[in-house]
């Protein structure tokens, strides 16, 4: 897997312990746990990553 830039979610307050997930955005977006960042990725197209967001 290429270098991604990782941006961990706001609602971390910045623990490492805390549940959370990391997100990269390029021509795709990918979403990990931030807790195991070598572990499954999931990958969405932009238009459903953009769908997901408009619906939160």
């Amino acid at each position: 897997m290429q270098d991604r830039a990782w941006r961990k979610s706001s609602y971390s307050n910045g623990t490492p312990e805390g549940d959370c997930v990391e997100v990269s955005l390029t021509n795709d977006a990918q979403v990990r746990d931030s807790k195991h960042v070598a572990g499954e990725v999931l990958t969405f197209s932009t238009s459903a990553w953009n769908v997901f967001l408009d619906r939160l």
